[in-house]
């Protein structure tokens, strides 16, 4: 049997490992992999070369280059600039090398920071976005507008997901410059370490969010790139083409912190600072689309932490060079 080489652009990222754990587990696929210093994907020099020498048959587009508010107010022209640049290197190079079939993914802050909640496909491009990570967002919006073009003018099969808030195995765990999950994790953790009274939570947990394991994440990208093209073109339209991935279940920001409490077996006090912005009241995607498709989440939240902090806890001296 003929295996058929799939590139994982971003492979050593949390998404892009994910894709290629499940990858792994299929015999029809040869997995190519190309570290930065490999390849280099915000040179087009570089990316055409590779596509012209490779026989590529898929790309999963998950490199990017990501961080939390501070980096993105910090480095917006970085944001936007390689973002930009691995995309269009990326699918240009694809598309001229013959490859069919492809799948970008994305983000859930494409979508404007006023938009209706749950945040449905429809809601791109109707309002401003949240102004600390627009140039972030912008790149991604392009991304999906690349593919929907090439598709359009050359008959391409390439697709876009956006996934909701992602944590999981691979994930950031600075102390500065995680997420919240992650940063979440830690700091429990390390307060449980010294044995700590209280540990002191920002606003007053009142806000929604959601929240998905990224092996989940992963499943649902091979799911949606391996979708027959007619089913995946009547369930989209080729100008709203992408694809939202959730859970379509929103918690508390409290329920979360009190979750990671119970997961790390921090046993003190947690202190609500309610002088501590809120932020965002709710975000939840609208995974209508997907569900109609076929896919679901499949890990809860609960097990999601624990498997997340039982790769934190095998991986901590990682995190303290």
């Amino acid at each position: 049997m003929s295996k058929k080489r799939v590139f994982v652009a971003g492979h050593r990222g949390m998404v892009g490992s994910a894709i290629i754990r499940q990858l792994e587990l299929r015999d029809d696929v040869e997995l190519v992999v190309r570290s930065r210093n490999e390849l280099d994907l915000i040179s087009q020099n570089a990316v055409l070369a590779f596509f012209s020498s490779e026989r590529i048959d898929e790309v999963y587009l998950a490199a990017a280059k990501v961080g939390g508010i501070h980096a993105n107010n910090t480095y917006p022209a970085e944001f936007i600039y390689e973002n930009l640049m691995m995309e269009c290197n990326i699918i240009h190079a694809a598309h001229l090398a013959g490859v069919e079939k492809l799948l970008f993914l994305g983000s859930s802050c494409i979508y404007p920071k006023e938009a209706e909640q749950p945040m449905a496909e429809s809601a791109l491009l109707s309002g401003p976005l949240e102004s600390t990570n627009e140039p972030y967002a912008v790149a991604k919006i392009a991304g999906i507008k690349l593919c929907e073009s090439y598709n359009r003018q050359y008959g391409r099969d390439y697709r876009s997901v956006m996934p909701t808030n992602l944590y999981g195995p691979n994930d950031n765990f600075h102390p500065e410059n995680s997420h919240v999950i992650p940063a979440l994790l830690r700091r429990f953790h390390e307060a449980k370490e010294r044995g700590d009274a209280e540990v002191v939570a920002w606003g007053s947990g009142t806000p929604m969010r959601e929240f998905l394991h990224v092996d989940d994440m992963a499943a649902a990208s091979v799911f949606v790139m391996e979708l027959d093209r007619a089913c995946y073109s009547a369930k989209t339209e080729s100008m709203l083409s992408h694809i939202n991935v959730g859970t379509g279940v929103d918690c508390t920001i409290r329920e979360l912190v009190e979750t990671v409490a119970e997961v790390t077996g921090f046993s003190g006090s947690i202190r609500w600072d309610t002088s501590k912005p809120d932020g965002t009241m709710r975000k939840l995607m609208d995974v209508d689309r997907l569900s109609k498709l076929g896919w679901r989440a499949s890990i809860t939240l609960r097990d999601g932490l624990q498997q997340a902090y039982s790769w934190f806890l095998e991986n901590q001296a990682d995190f303290r060079r």
